[in-house]
């Protein structure tokens, strides 16, 4: 086995499931509740008005970056204010709201990758964002969630890689974290000592993201989670093999 592996840490939007699509379909259901409860505030604020609305809220808010539900709760009350409607709606609406954002679809290779995965070693979920692994079915292969908000700092930030691999009881160099992003997930968990996985899925047109040469490249690089299942199975193997 090139380097041992005791626990993996995963990232989730992206990386087991799309997140472009389930926030799209959020939208589309907080709009929708919006027209039936406060349809003064849907007619002023249309998807792309709240986008903007939301990504100024978060721009003035800097402090609240790992907290991703909170920047959405404050873009819904200064919708409701805006539009004249009870912000009491507030909480209703984001439930709708997140609802519809636990409703993933995951990549092909997602589920069957993470029991085999699961099989090997524990599992924690680590994530900038506010998925419900609980809701979404997938808790029971995972020894627990850590997100952003709850940890009070977001990936890169080395904090959160070193919290997760304390509550796994590891040292941080037999730990792999595998994720999508380059800077969130591969270089913070490098400069946190942990071991890296980079899931570079390929693009609607089959093509794949270019690793940026002036940083050092992942211990790991997978097209899928399934992949990395092959290579933690054959490196387990590889293990228990007699000399």
């Amino acid at each position: 086995m090139p380097f041992t592996v005791n626990a993996i840490t995963l990232d989730l939007d992206d990386t087991i499931w799309p997140i472009g699509p389930v926030l799209v379909r959020a939208e589309n259901a907080l709009g929708q509740w919006l027209r039936e409860h406060a349809p003064r505030t849907a007619a002023h604020w249309p998807v792309e008005a709240m986008r903007a609305l939301r990504d100024r809220v978060a721009a003035e808010h800097p402090q609240l970056s790992h907290d991703f539900t909170r920047q959405r709760l404050i873009t819904l009350e200064r919708m409701l204010e805006a539009a004249g409607d009870d912000i009491a709606l507030v909480q209703p609406a984001f439930d709708v709201f997140f609802a519809a954002r636990c409703e993933v679809e995951h990549y092909d290779d997602s589920l069957a990758a993470l029991d085999r995965l699961a099989a090997r070693v524990p599992l924690a979920a680590l994530s900038n964002g506010n998925a419900d692994l609980s809701r979404i079915g997938l808790m029971h292969l995972f020894r627990f969630q850590l997100g952003a908000r709850e940890h009070g700092a977001a990936k890169p930030a080395a904090s959160i890689f070193h919290a997760a691999c304390q509550q796994l009881g590891c040292d941080p160099a037999l730990v792999l974290h595998v994720g999508d992003d380059i800077e969130l997930d591969v270089l913070g968990a490098h400069r946190a000592g942990l071991r890296t996985c980079w899931i570079n899925r390929t693009d609607q047109d089959g093509r794949q993201r270019e690793w940026p040469r002036a940083q050092p490249r992942p211990d790991l690089e997978f097209p899928t989670l399934a992949a990395l299942a092959d290579w933690l199975d054959a490196a387990h193997s590889l293990e228990t093999s007699p000399a």
